[in-house]
Parts: structure tokens; C-alpha cells; sequence
């Protein structure tokens, strides 16, 4: 892992902004490369910083086991290329399969701010998420919780704004999404409330 006289990989400052984006999932080859599995199709957003920021495992906080070395904060990524549906990757700070292998599990974490620009048209799951969602008739639908990949289209889960409604599952499609206004955080789109 990065040496203790390192001091730009100590001193990295997790960012305001950082987003997670993948998991390492275990070591890959005799290197130190390691594979990781992106959270999006489109692992973009992870190839757009040569700075990945780490935290452990959920329910790991630290060092997992005793002799088990804690998870770097920091990785400055040599190499990245997609491999099937994940992706592998060498860093400065991994030299051989052993520390590759002590990153399993490790959530990666990029900054917002560094995510390539989206075409026209086109959102980051993670900047709908908190719009609120209005119909054509000006009536709030609720809040963007999440969202959701069916294969053929992704799915807003709008949590209702009366209490004790269902959630509403709204298809993220022109049929639908009349116009999404980032600035205004606000969704609106061709849905009745009895729907």
C-alpha cells in the first residue's frame, strides 16, 4: 500500500462532492492489478478520474481482521480498461496480488466534479435523485428516490408526497418525461396522480 512517507496519498482529502461509483471485487493477475465492479453500465464516471477515494467494506469500519492492513484512502490509477462487465486496474500504490487482494470489497468513491459532461438529453442517476416530480396538471408526484434498470429503459421510484401512498414507478422515456430542469430540481412528466 502507499508508503507512510507518501504524503499525497495520506494527505488526500475525501471530496465534498464524491460519489461512489464501484467495488473492488478481488485481485486480477500476479501484478498487483485489481478488478472492480462499476455500479453503472457505463463505467465513464469511474474513468474520468486517475483519483479513486476508497472507504472499507459496509460493516467493516478500518481494519477488517487483525494483520489484514487497513484500505488505502486514496488509489492514483496508472491503468483502467474495461474487461467484460467489469473493469481492472493497476495503482501506484498496489504492487503486488497480496495488497490487490487486501482491497476486496473496498468502495471506490470519485469525485462529482470530475464525471465527463453528459450529452444533451442525457442525466447521471445520481442528479435526479431528490428532484421533485410534478404532472402536467402542476400536481406534486413526489420526490426521485432512486432509481431503476429494466433492461429496456431505466425507471424513476418517485416517493409519493402524501403519506402512506405507494410508490410510483415512472418510466425515464419521452413517452413520459415531458422536461427535466436540473437547476429548478424539478421532473416534469405526462402522469396521472391515479396511476
Amino acid at each position: 500500500m502507499a508508503a507512510a512517507s507518501d504524503p499525497s496519498a495520506q494527505d488526500a482529502e475525501f471530496p465534498a462532492d464524491a460519489i461512489e461509483v464501484a467495488r473492488i471485487v478481488g485481485a486480477w493477475g500476479i501484478k498487483g492489478w485489481f478488478r472492480v465492479q462499476p455500479h453503472a453500465k457505463d463505467p465513464q464516471a469511474l474513468f474520468s478520474s486517475r483519483r479513486w477515494f476508497l472507504r472499507p467494506p459496509e460493516g467493516h469500519p478500518g481494519r477488517p481482521h487483525p494483520g489484514v492492513p487497513a484500505v488505502p484512502a486514496l488509489l492514483r490509477i496508472a491503468e483502467a480498461r474495461e474487461h467484460g462487465d467489469d473493469v481492472v486496474a493497476s495503482a501506484r500504490e498496489v504492487a503486488d496480488r497480496d495488497q490487490a487482494e487486501a482491497l476486496r470489497g473496498a468502495r471506490i468513491f470519485v469525485a462529482r466534479s470530475s464525471f465527463p459532461t453528459a450529452a444533451e438529453g442525457e442525466f447521471y442517476w445520481v442528479d435526479l435523485i431528490g428532484l421533485q416530480v410534478y404532472n402536467r396538471d402542476g400536481a406534486l408526484l413526489g420526490e426521485v428516490a432512486g432509481l431503476l434498470d429494466n433492461g429496456a429503459q431505466s425507471v424513476l421510484q418517485v416517493r409519493s408526497a402524501v403519506p402512506a401512498s405507494p410508490e410510483r414507478l415512472i418510466p425515464f422515456v419521452a413517452a413520459h418525461v415531458d422536461r427535466v430542469d436540473l437547476a429548478a430540481r424539478r421532473i416534469d412528466v405526462d402522469w396521472g396522480l391515479d396511476y
